[in-house]
């Protein structure tokens, strides 16, 4: 990536893709590493289908923001750039970048 396109994200002329600032929300989480714990997804909201979610599968129920295909009624048939935005309001989510 050249420093342009850097800079051209950082000014807001350009929108970065949303795979990449998926990654980069994961990398900054996983830098700070988790102070205290976190209620998985599938507790904070008494989820019914949860043995079916990649969240339970995979036991990352504070990375269902960043996993595709999870369960979750107000994301499960949105685009990922769709379901980060409203992840972003999410308890799960905030709670992480607050740390």
């Amino acid at each position: 990536m050249s420093l342009k396109t850097i800079h051209s994200y950082e000014q807001g002329w350009r929108t970065i893709p949303g795979h990449i600032e998926r990654q980069l929300f994961f990398l900054l989480i996983n830098q700070r590493g988790k102070k205290s714990p976190v209620l998985p997804c599938w507790e904070q909201k008494q989820c019914d289908v949860k043995e079916e979610c990649p969240a339970w599968e995979f036991q990352s129920g504070h990375l269902c923001w960043f996993l595709n295909g999870t369960l979750c009624d107000c994301t499960q048939s949105l685009t990922q750039r769709e379901k980060l935005e409203i992840c972003k309001n999410c308890k799960i989510f905030t709670e992480l970048m607050k740390e």
